[in-house]
């Protein structure tokens, strides 16, 4: 049993990150607790008595294998905190999962993600804007984060998936449960199209308690948290402070000032989430996600059927915005020449000018 090993043997008995570390700090390596006779784990006196029964009677090497055989007959990857392939954002938070199960895949694209949460019981309106803003950050190459729970979950992962972009479903359970059960085929189809994590062992019911732990990791995947729908006490809210807490953005979508799944929402924009009416709002505030559409822009308009003169102009105000004489100067074309080609770009809506005769690409 190697380091890796044991830390996957604690979180398989439903041992949390944070016991786990302080597991580590007392016996001073792992190795040491795995070899640590029954006397030594009975005299910790930072665990319940529950919790030193279970590391000694299940302190068996062939309990692990059979462990690791059930993840592997559940079709779910492992991966510890030591491994190359751990989210980087998400190892950057405090306490982070020590492990995480995985159905599906990680993909480095992944780390430039957004967090769309709120309401179980969420309104027509916050149904349609929690699909609407998922569907148009996919569309632009970002991963949707958000929690598989009905309402707003649902709708988010649903968005992303018809914009056919990729998303990621964070559990409050082991990943061999699918909970709600009515979310079975989107279940599945997430795992074709990003990921389904947890970092609960197998087995592990959904119980109210665990899922303040679970939205750590969705704020931590995460580049920032939009809130959509959210009563006062909604679990949203927790997101939204452990995103803060992270360093994250927080984005809030207003709502009916009479609305008990507004209440939220509009409390966190009083106290100074940024207010949310299209996908710019979240763009501008985030720079991986400007230059991430920045690219895709480029590479959009690299495939469009442009004149030389036209693709010089392009290559030109790729990086940042530029005034017209500028733009002459750098590819040599006369004044009225580059006047009249960037009047045809604009009509391409591949350009837009600035005050003061400054040019740019359009976003999208």
């Amino acid at each position: 049993m190697n380091s890796r090993d044991i830390l996957i043997w604690l979180n398989s008995l439903n041992i949390n990150s944070n016991t786990i570390e302080k597991l580590e700090e007392y016996f001073g390596s792992f190795y040491s607790l795995w070899e640590a006779s029954t006397d030594v784990i009975n005299n910790i006196n930072f665990i319940s008595e529950y919790f030193k029964s279970v590391l000694v009677k299940y302190k068996d090497i062939h309990y692990y294998e059979d462990y690791i055989n059930r993840v592997q007959k559940s079709r779910a990857k492992i991966i510890t905190i030591f491994d190359d392939d751990y989210p980087k954002h998400l190892k950057s938070i405090y306490n982070p999962p020590k492990v995480i199960y995985i159905k599906g895949s990680l993909e480095s694209k992944d780390e430039v993600s957004i967090a769309i949460v709120g309401a179980r019981k969420a309104t027509a309106y916050g149904k349609w804007a929690a699909e609407k803003f998922a569907k148009e950050l996919a569309s632009l190459g970002i991963t949707i984060v958000s929690g598989l729970a009905y309402g707003i979950d649902t709708k988010a992962h649903e968005g992303a998936l018809i914009a056919e972009g990729r998303t990621i479903a964070v559990l409050g359970n082991g990943i061999d449960l699918i909970y709600p059960k009515t979310n079975k085929a989107l279940f599945e189809k997430i795992q074709n199209n990003g990921a389904i994590i947890t970092e609960y062992p197998l087995g592990v019911q959904p119980l109210p308690y665990n899922f303040p732990m679970r939205n750590r990791i969705i704020s931590g995947l995460s580049l920032g948290v939009l809130v959509v729908e959210a009563s006062k006490k909604s679990g949203s809210l927790i997101t939204a402070q452990m995103a803060l807490e992270q360093g994250r953005e927080v984005f809030a979508i207003p709502g009916n000032i009479n609305s008990v799944y507004s209440k939220g929402t509009n409390l966190l924009i009083k106290d100074g989430a940024k207010l949310v009416m299209d996908i710019n709002d979240i763009i501008e505030e985030i720079t991986l996600l400007k230059n991430r559409i920045k690219t895709k822009r480029i590479k959009e308009v690299s495939h469009l059927n442009l004149g030389k003169d036209e693709i010089k102009i392009v290559e030109c105000i790729k990086e940042y915005p530029k005034h017209c004489d500028e733009i002459s100067f750098q590819t040599g074309l006369g004044i009225k020449e580059v006047n009249s080609i960037l009047t045809i770009l604009e009509l391409k809506g591949i350009v837009r000018q600035l005050p003061g005769k400054t040019f740019q690409l359009t976003d999208f």
